[in-house]
C-alpha cells in the first residue's frame, strides 16, 4: 500500500511530525510498561520511536499513550513489503501487546499470534479536531468505506470525552469495535490516513518531558512539570508570557496544613511546581478565612506551574462535606476576577453546564453579597463541591478555562496537564482546632504574610448584587 505524505509545515516544528495517541485501559498498562519500564524501553529500542505513557488521571480508566517519531519511513512491519515510520511501527507493537493481554486473560488468544475471531476488541484513540476530517471525508465517504472494507464499527465521538482528552473540546475520540483481525486492519488504514494528514497542533503534544513516577498512597507526582520549558526547542518571545494566578479561599484552621511544619509543605510545593505561593491572613479576627494566592509567569504551550501547585494544595484548602470521612465530599472555593466570569458561564450557561456534566461536580458561581468579605470588590467566587475525584476534575476544568482566557485563547487549544501532582487520598481538611489570627500557630506561622497591595483593594462595605449560577 503506497501513500504520499501531505507535508504540513508548522513553523518549522521539526522532523518529529507523526503523532499517535492511543488510549490504553489502566488495567492493561502493565502490558506495555513492564517491570521497571522494561517493555516500554524495548519498544522504543526496537522501533526507534518515542513513547510517553501518561499517568492515570483521577476518575479516568484510560491512560494516554503518545507515540511519535520522524515521518521518515525506515521500519518494515513483519512480512509486509511496505516501509513505515517508527511511530507507526510502535503503534502496532503497543496495540498487539494490549490485545494479546486481553486474550491471555480470557484464554482466547492464540500463541501462534493469530487473532481469535470469537470475541470483539475495542480500540480508542484521541484525534485533534483539525485532523479528524481525513477519517470522515466529504459526506462521511471515507469513514463509511473504512467500515465496509474492514467490517468494523467505527465511530467519531465528540461529546462525553474521557477526562484525559484535551480541554475545551478540541479532541475527538475515534472508536473501532470488531473482531481482532478486522480491528487491526481498520487501525492500519486509520494510522496511514493520520500519517498523511498531520495535525497543526501536534507540537503541543510534545512540549513537555515525560517520566514514569509512582508513589504509594496517592495519585501521582512529577517534578518534571516544573522544567518543561527547558525542553521546548522553538524560539519564543518573552512578550508572549503571561501571569496566571489562582486564589483559594482557605478556612483558617486549614492554613497549618497548607504551610506544613516549619513551612516544609508550602516550600516543597513551591520548589516542585515552580509557582509563587503566598498566604494572606484577614484584617480582622471576625474573618475565619484566609487567602492562598498562587501565581506564575507562563507560556501558553508549557505545562502550568499555577495549575500544578493548585492541584497539590486543593484538598488542604478545601472543607470536608458530610459526616462519614471515608466517603465524604469536599468543597473548594476560588476567587476570580469579575471580568473572567463569562469564560466559565458561557452563553446561556452552556459552559458551566458542560463542566458540571463532564466532572459530575456541583459548580456554582456566587456574585454580590454572597461572596465572602475577604474578596476584593472586583472578585466573584467559584464553589466546587463533590467527591475528591469530581472536585479535582472540576477545578482542573475551571483553571484551564481561566488560563485560556488570560492568553486570549478561549477558543484555542488547551492542554490538560500531562501530569497531575501527587494528591494524598486522605483528605486533609478541617478536623483540627481553629487557629485565629494572633494565636500561636505550630505549623510555621512565620510563613504567613499580608500582601499590602492585595489587602488595600479589599472593600468590605461596598454594595453587591446577589447572583448565583
Amino acid at each position: 500500500m503506497a501513500y504520499s505524505r501531505n507535508i504540513y509545515d508548522n513553523n518549522g516544528a521539526g522532523l518529529e511530525d507523526t503523532v499517535y495517541r492511543y488510549l490504553c485501559p489502566v488495567r492493561k498498562a502493565g502490558s506495555i510498561i513492564g517491570r521497571g519500564g522494561e517493555i516500554a524501553k524495548q519498544i522504543r529500542s526496537d522501533t526507534k520511536a518515542n513513547m510517553r505513557i501518561n499517568e492515570a488521571i483521577p476518575g479516568c480508566d484510560e491512560r494516554v499513550v503518545t507515540i511519535f517519531s520522524s515521518s521518515e519511513e525506515t521500519n518494515r512491519i513483519e512480512d509486509d513489503d511496505d516501509f513505515v515510520c517508527p511511530a507507526f511501527d510502535a503503534l502496532f507493537k503497543v496495540h498487539d501487546m494490549i490485545v494479546a493481554e486481553e486474550f491471555d486473560n480470557d484464554g482466547d488468544y492464540d500463541n501462534d499470534d493469530e487473532y481469535s475471531e470469537r470475541q470483539t476488541v475495542t480500540v480508542r484513540m484521541l484525534v485533534p479536531s483539525d485532523q479528524i476530517g481525513c477519517l470522515i471525508g466529504k459526506g462521511g465517504q471515507v469513514i463509511q468505506k473504512l467500515r465496509n472494507d474492514t467490517n468494523t464499527q467505527i465511530r467519531v465521538i465528540n461529546d462525553n470525552l474521557p477526562i484525559c482528552a484535551l480541554a475545551l473540546s478540541h479532541d475527538e475520540l475515534l472508536q473501532i469495535i470488531g473482531d481482532p483481525s478486522a480491528v487491526r486492519e481498520a487501525l492500519y488504514q486509520v494510522a496511514f490516513l493520520l500519517y498523511d494528514n498531520p495535525s497543526r497542533f501536534q507540537n503541543y503534544f510534545l512540549s513537555s518531558s515525560s517520566t514514569l513516577q509512582h508513589q504509594h498512597g496517592g495519585i501521582l507526582m512529577s517534578p518534571a512539570i516544573t522544567s518543561s520549558h527547558k525542553n521546548y526547542s522553538a524560539p519564543r518571545d518573552a512578550a508572549d508570557a503571561r501571569v496566571f494566578s489562582i486564589c483559594f479561599i482557605c478556612p483558617a484552621e486549614n492554613v497549618g496544613g497548607v504551610i506544613g511544619k516549619g513551612g516544609c509543605f508550602i516550600n516543597q510545593t513551591r520548589q516542585e511546581s515552580g509557582a509563587t505561593i503566598k498566604v494572606h491572613t484577614p484584617e480582622t479576627d471576625e474573618d475565619d478565612d484566609c487567602i492562598i494566592f498562587i501565581s506564575a509567569k507562563e507560556f501558553f504551550e508549557d505545562q502550568s506551574p499555577t495549575v500544578n501547585a493548585a492541584l497539590r494544595l486543593q484538598t488542604r484548602c478545601s472543607e470536608k462535606v458530610g459526616k462519614d470521612s471515608s466517603d465524604s465530599a469536599i468543597s473548594t472555593r476560588v476567587l476570580i476576577p469579575s471580568s473572567q466570569v463569562g469564560c466559565l458561564i458561557g452563553k446561556g450557561g452552556a459552559l458551566i453546564s458542560e463542566m458540571r456534566s463532564v466532572t459530575k461536580a456541583n459548580i456554582r458561581i456566587f456574585q454580590g453579597e454572597d461572596v465572602p468579605r475577604i474578596a476584593r470588590e472586583n472578585e466573584e467566587m467559584v464553589q466546587i463541591t463533590g467527591s475528591l475525584d469530581a472536585a479535582i476534575k472540576a477545578l482542573t476544568q475551571v483553571m484551564l478555562r481561566l488560563r485560556a482566557n488570560v492568553f486570549d485563547m478561549d477558543r484555542g487549544l488547551v492542554l490538560l496537564p500531562t501530569f497531575f501532582p501527587y494528591i494524598s487520598q486522605t483528605i486533609e481538611t478541617s478536623s483540627k482546632p481553629r487557629h485565629r489570627k494572633g494565636e500561636n500557630h505550630p505549623h510555621g506561622s512565620e510563613e504567613i504574610a499580608r500582601n499590602e497591595d492585595y489587602v488595600s483593594q479589599t472593600n468590605l462595605k461596598s454594595p453587591r448584587r446577589n447572583r448565583v449560577y
